[in-house]
């Protein structure tokens, strides 16, 4: 069964990796996949939601800190071992590889868990941005089988691990947020 599983898992990196190549994704993929590309817009949406989006912008600002730094470290510091996958880019001949290839392991794709933590975190707290966010992360995710550095069920476990610790943080924002409007009603009311 294992091998049937890493048999689809390996056609699936090569359809992704070779067959959907050109010259346009050979440039858009690289670019998306690397992190430093996205901190300027990290940044200011950080920042609007602090500033602009109210109570619960500065409560889900603060929750993305710290969503993002136990999404990062759980994947990359503690799945990854336990696992030990070998990336594609390391264990295959072949690989189209369009960015550097590093000796860390392969599952999940860090790439993945963190920008679906963050997209599920949001849309649940901010619904009218979903398709944005949603899209932004599958294409982020989907880069890296692209680019050769992760195999298709790195990105789809990493999706997977990203949402659940997303939906969990939101879920969190979301008490956060009713008991502090419990609190702010209830001193209201003394006053």
């Amino acid at each position: 069964m294992t091998d049937f599983l890493y048999n689809i898992d390996l056609q699936v990196f090569y359809f992704i990796n070779h067959f959907m190549a050109n010259k346009l994704f050979d440039k858009f993929f690289p670019f998306i996949t690397e992190v430093k590309h996205w901190y300027l817009a990290y940044i200011i949406l950080w920042l609007i939601l602090f500033i602009k989006g109210g109570k619960a912008g500065k409560i889900t600002a603060l929750a993305i800190i710290a969503a993002i730094t136990f999404s990062d470290q759980f994947s990359s510091h503690f799945l990854k071992d336990i696992v030990g996958r070998i990336r594609p880019c390391n264990a295959l001949s072949d690989v189209r590889l369009l960015v550097s290839c590093t000796d860390s392991f392969s599952f999940p794709s860090s790439h993945a868990v963190n920008n679906f933590t963050i997209a599920v975190l949001l849309l649940r707290v901010f619904k009218k941005y979903k398709w944005i966010l949603l899209i932004s992360a599958f294409l982020v995710a989907l880069s890296r089988p692209y680019v050769g550095v992760h195999y298709p069920s790195d990105i789809l476990g990493g999706a997977v691990i990203g949402a659940a610790i997303g939906w969990g943080f939101a879920e969190l924002v979301l008490i956060i947020n009713k008991k502090t409007d419990k609190i702010s009603l209830k001193n209201k009311s003394i006053e």
